[in-house]
């Protein structure tokens, strides 16, 4: 059977009995819910996906087949696509009960149109998401939508490009997504030129951004600025809200998992919206800050550092934040999703968090193997995380909940070797 017909069985089945219980125990994070609330939910989410079942797939060219068959030609099995679903959905904040309405989004994703433009980037974020030794399915997913405009992959170049893009943003008016990669100068346009008729980078951006039903900025380049927004900025680099005037969700990163690029995709599709956090980050994603999931956590608590790179405590996976980890200072979810297939990541492999996901990483968390100390603000009124470890003592650590002050008394004590 199908996997739309089989989901879509489900669905209704779970609909059909006033007497469902649904169970949320798994998500803690909707414990806060009336039952009737989500239940609402679940039925605006089912009737999205019914809306969007009734619009024909797009590049039939491409794929003629579902999407399960597309998955069971790249060595995936439905119990694994399956499990894919149930991560995507606890990570999204929704209960275990929604597993097949994600599922069905999946398998839907080739009825929504996306265009992806780049501006001024390193494509590392494209990376991310394409460039894999062993293709997982958040990357097999993102080939099966219908990816309408895309530099990096495509084959058209010059003129022929310019035509994809108009056709595009003509055809899909009002339904497409727009993604955008990289930062954009404002002001001095000039510095950055595109395509066979040298428009702007901030020209292209506003006239495809007239006519998305959703706008994505991708990587901390397009969300904050990025790199090429480093003090002296001599090209006015700026993130893509500063230069269009519509809301645009920010998934930053240097680069972003493909996690999060896929997951916020499968959210719009889902609900059309989103929680965000104060800079417009999904809060499903860049909710907790990396310290808090941190592996390494229980060797801060307990005032265990790597003093320095090499050194016996870094053998034992000690602390990095003496060696400049800022995860205590970045919201992201890299410790949970990990890359290169979710095997490792910075700190797992001896390299502390830069905290490339927050705004002005590159001027704020410079340099990277030095502790911020008094540097940044903290919620100690200015007091870096090394002030408040070493120096501030017992009082502060009955009064930091958090954990930051944790090790006070402990890591003071803790000698370089």
């Amino acid at each position: 059977m199908k996997l739309l017909e089989s989901t879509k069985n489900i669905v209704e089945h779970s609909h059909s009995h006033t007497k469902v219980s649904l169970d949320y125990s798994q998500n803690p994070q909707g414990n806060n819910l009336e039952l009737n609330t989500k239940k609402g939910l679940f039925r605006k989410i089912k009737a999205r996906l019914d809306s969007l079942a009734k619009s024909p797939a797009l590049r039939k060219e491409k794929y003629q087949d579902d999407l399960m068959e597309v998955l069971a030609k790249n060595g995936f099995q439905r119990r694994e696509f399956m499990k894919w679903a149930a991560v995507v959905t606890a990570s999204l904040g929704l209960p275990a009960s929604f597993v097949p309405l994600t599922a069905r989004a999946a398998e839907l994703a080739n009825r929504v149109p996306l265009i992806w433009l780049h501006m001024a980037e390193c494509t590392g974020c494209s990376e991310s998401l394409l460039r894999s030794e062993d293709p997982g399915i958040d990357s097999i997913i993102f080939d099966y939508v219908s990816l309408e405009y895309h530099e990096t992959i495509m084959a058209a170049s010059g003129y022929q490009a310019e035509k994809s893009l108009e056709d595009a943003i003509t055809t899909y008016k009002g339904k497409y997504v727009l993604m955008v990669e990289g930062g954009i100068p404002k002001n001095t346009e000039y510095f950055l030129t595109i395509g066979a008729h040298a428009r702007t980078g901030a020209e292209e951006c506003r006239h495809a951004a007239e006519g998305a039903a959703a706008i994505f900025a991708i990587g901390t380049c397009s969300s904050f600025g990025g790199v090429q927004a480093a003090a002296p900025n001599p090209t006015n680099a700026n993130p893509l809200s500063e230069i269009i005037n519509k809301r645009v969700i920010n998934v930053p990163g240097c680069p972003p998992s493909e996690k999060n690029i896929v997951g916020t995709l499968m959210h719009f599709i889902l609900l059309g919206d989103m929680a965000v956090d104060a800079f417009n980050r999904p809060k499903w994603a860049y909710g907790l800050r990396i310290h808090d999931l941190c592996e390494r956590r229980g060797h801060f608590d307990a005032g265990e550092f790597v003093q320095a790179f090499g050194d016996e405590n870094a053998k034992h996976g000690f602390c990095l934040y003496k060696v400049g980890c800022k995860g205590p200072y970045t919201f992201n979810n890299c410790s949970k999703l990990r890359f290169n297939s979710h095997t490792s990541w910075p700190i797992g492999a001896g390299h502390g968090c830069i905290g490339c996901s927050e705004p002005r990483f590159w001027d704020t968390m410079n340099p990277f193997e030095v502790p911020l100390g008094n540097r940044y603000q903290t919620a100690f009124t200015g007091a870096g995380a090394d002030r408040t470890a070493d120096n501030v003592g017992i009082i502060v650590l009955g009064a930091a909940a958090i954990g930051i002050a944790a090790h006070a008394m402990i890591s003071g004590a803790i000698k370089p070797k």
